[in-house]
């Protein structure tokens, strides 16, 4: 039986989400990656005012924008300001993701219940094994893919696009053809006239780098590397990289759909509005780091995972990133147990500089339902709930005395983190 992979894929999710809930800036150019202080406001009229892109001031990056701003060519990543020279006329929104995960639980629960074996790929992407879905056979999965973004819709008055082909691979590609609210399917004999002429950063697993590569020798599209000699391929990008590449360009990928996996790591991070530093913004870094342990906690409560490994990740006003790592004696998932190894991490790092970003990582997770059934000690928290709800300001970070100079009083920031 020849295998039938969907890959479904929300058109443009968060900023979808938000015109659910603002159906007037429906057909606006509409940004989404403002702070909390650019919710709309409500007048007396009852009618609400939306900030736009013109008053922006800050360092925020784009989190996703509507098809309309996109035309304007304001994209995911942008820097805000610079978005905002090309539509500053555009509606700013902040992010919501508690909104967002309800909605990506509701659109994945209206699948399954029509094809169950799914691989979750992200918030707002899936890959769907239709394979053994009966009727699927008989029309290459047409009905049951009409019937998804119907199930889709009807769950969320969202739209998504589908691509179906033999493997993830090509339905991947697929599902980006006819955005928005598009479905394609493809078969083998459609790679040369559909897939080869593509450019060959179109496929996920070929970077810009790797790109420019390509092009230097000449290889520009799916199709130019389809020709290319795989001994050559192999000898010029390494036998692993050369061989993907070679069988990429043909469209062959026996990737299983994974219905279940292991995440390596759950973080959070922040970038701020403006550049902080560690004695002159003690106080707002100390919040703010504090706020960051106090979600991953919950995260990690939340999703049944505890970690041995607790690290830092920060990013300078000169935009180079430095990370650190501290292993735990025992497995955690408490607020109290992960600021204060992430207090330790920042013992090790240079504060005399400005920060853009801060951020902090849990990683060697293990489930807690097994730490607990092999080893009941070994899980260093109190029940999730009560622990990561309690207030927790007892360790202050950057706590330097207010009359340290700037030089010393960075020292004794990373002294007094704890």
């Amino acid at each position: 039986m020849p295998r039938l992979i969907a890959h479904l894929d929300m058109d443009a999710f968060y900023a979808s989400v938000e015109l659910l809930r603002y159906p007037e800036l429906r057909g606006r150019p509409v940004v989404i990656g403002g702070s909390r202080d650019h919710g709309p406001r409500t007048r007396a009229d009852g009618t609400r005012e939306f900030a736009t892109l013109r008053s922006y001031v800050g360092r925020g990056v784009v989190t996703t924008s509507t098809y309309e701003a996109r035309a304007l060519g304001v994209f995911s990543a942008m820097g805000m300001m610079k978005s905002a020279q090309l539509a500053p006329d555009a509606v700013l929104l902040p992010v919501d993701f508690d909104a967002y995960r309800a909605m990506s639980r509701r659109f994945k629960a209206a699948v399954r219940e029509i094809a169950p074996v799914v691989e979750d790929r992200g918030i707002d992407e899936i890959y769907i094994d239709l394979t053994d879905v009966p009727g699927a056979q008989d029309d290459r999965g047409l009905a049951v893919a009409r019937a998804l973004k119907s199930a889709v819709q009807a769950a969320t008055g969202l739209t998504c696009s589908i691509g179906v082909t033999p493997n993830k691979l090509l339905s991947k590609i697929c599902s980006e053809f006819d955005k928005p609210d598009g479905l394609t399917l493809l078969d083998v004999a459609d790679i040369p006239a559909r897939i080869w002429p593509l450019p060959a950063r179109k496929v996920n697993g070929v970077g810009p780098k790797s790109a420019a590569r390509l092009a230097g020798h000449g290889l520009h599209t799916i199709g130019d590397l389809a020709k290319a000699d795989p001994a050559w391929l192999r000898a010029e990008f390494g036998a692993s990289y050369g061989h993907w590449l070679h069988e990429m360009a043909h469209g062959r990928d026996e990737r299983p759909v994974v219905t279940s996996s292991e995440p390596k790591s759950i973080s959070r991070e922040t970038t701020f509005e403006r550049d902080l530093h560690a004695v002159r913004d003690r106080a707002e870094l100390g919040a703010i780091f504090t706020h960051l342990c106090e979600k991953l906690a919950g995260d990690l409560g939340r999703k049944g995972y505890a970690s041995k490994t607790i690290g830092i990740k920060l990013r300078y006003d000169d935009f180079r990133s430095v990370t650190r790592d501290l292993s735990l004696p025992t497995h955690t998932f408490d607020a109290r147990e992960i600021r204060r190894a992430a207090g330790t991490c920042l013992k090790r790092v240079d504060l005399t500089r400005r920060l853009r970003l801060l951020g902090v990582r849990a990683g060697a997770l293990m489930r807690i339902a097994d730490l607990v059934g092999a080893h009941p000690a070994a899980v260093g928290c109190a029940p999730a709930r009560a622990r990561v709800a309690e207030p927790y300001r007892g360790l202050p970070l950057f706590d330097t005395p207010a009359s340290a100079s700037e030089g010393d009083g960075a020292a004794a920031a990373a002294d007094g983190a704890r």
